[in-house]
């Protein structure tokens, strides 16, 4: 007999299966989360950032605003007179194309750079004041003077000879003006020398013009004989006001642009009278004489705009020192 038996001892139940007593291991329910809002207080909007590329008039604006700006600058720089001549001769190209050749106009455009660097826009519009009276007095009677044999070439389109022999002297002032030649004390006669220049070429231009379209009688200056019109050497009356007239406006000019003052201009006006009667004696007794077939129109121009340009700096230079004594 088994001992169990004897001792009257019950085994122990068996451990109870997982899968048949699903009780005797609770099963929680499964754990659900509840998301919970959390305030935003004044949300931000998200900046998204992309490339624009300027609008194309905001450039053109950029770019005329910019190219004023050089033009204003004071004291003129060569970029600025590069650029302020090129806008110029493009909106004046109908009245240089009338008074100029295209090579006449290149060296008009030289001419101009150089005197807009050294004097700035009231020595260009000095130029120009004289490039416009000197091209209108030229088509004066231009069928008449034609007939005559007295006319000037190419319709009165002159060329780039007859732009240097005209302001030859006042490019070499503006020369010495832009590099400080005897210093700041001098720039001032450098200036006074290059109105001059033109006060005497202009007055120069207006009485061969006047003389050639309107003189009733000319002279020979050396002589007083009376010979035709269109010789070189001869004056008239009616030229020779003209010409002093052209000379008195340009002066006048000069100085309502403050190139130079008062006396200064009466000093350019006196000055360019003298070089022309000069002009005048070197055209009669030189000009077209053996052993002188160089001294053309344009070297007689040279010489008669450097003796005004030079008369009106010894003139200015004598009356400093005397009102220094």
């Amino acid at each position: 007999m088994a001992l169990s038996t004897l001792l009257h001892i019950k085994p122990p139940p068996p451990f109870p299966s997982l899968k048949s007593h699903r009780s005797f291991f609770p099963i929680l329910p499964p754990k659900i989360s509840i998301p919970i809002p959390i305030p935003i207080q004044n949300p931000k909007p998200i900046k998204h950032f992309t490339m624009q590329r300027p609008h194309a008039s905001t450039t053109v604006h950029s770019a005329v605003s910019g190219a004023f700006t050089l033009i204003q600058s004071s004291p003129a720089t060569w970029q600025s007179a590069i650029l302020s001549n090129l806008l110029i001769f493009v909106l004046g190209s109908p009245i240089l194309v009338s008074g100029l050749s295209l090579s006449g106009i290149a060296a008009a455009f030289l001419l101009g750079t150089l005197t807009w660097r050294a004097f700035g826009p009231s020595g260009f519009l000095l130029v120009a004041t004289y490039f416009i009276i000197g091209t209108a007095v030229t088509k004066v009677r231009m069928a008449q003077k034609e007939a005559e044999g007295v006319a000037e070439k190419r319709k009165g389109r002159r060329g780039p000879g007859s732009v240097i022999g005209s302001s030859a002297a006042g490019c070499i002032c503006a020369f010495l003006t832009i590099f400080l030649v005897g210093g700041k004390a001098y720039s001032r006669l450098w200036q006074l020398g290059f109105v001059a220049s033109f006060c005497t070429k202009l007055s120069d231009t207006v009485s061969s013009e006047v003389g050639k379209a309107y003189g009733k009688t000319t002279y020979l200056v050396t002589t007083l004989k009376v010979v035709p019109r269109g010789t070189e050497g001869a004056v008239s009356l009616e030229g020779t006001l003209a010409g002093l007239l052209a000379s008195v406006l340009l002066a006048f000019v000069g100085c309502l642009m403050g190139q130079i003052n008062g006396p200064e201009a009466i000093i350019c006006v006196i000055a360019s009278q003298i070089a022309n009667v000069g002009e005048s004696i070197i055209g009669a007794a030189l000009q077209d004489k053996e052993g002188f077939r160089w001294l053309n129109n344009d070297a007689v121009n040279v010489i008669n705009i450097s003796m005004g340009s030079i008369f009106a700096v010894l003139m200015q230079q004598a009356l400093l020192k005397n009102l220094h004594m």
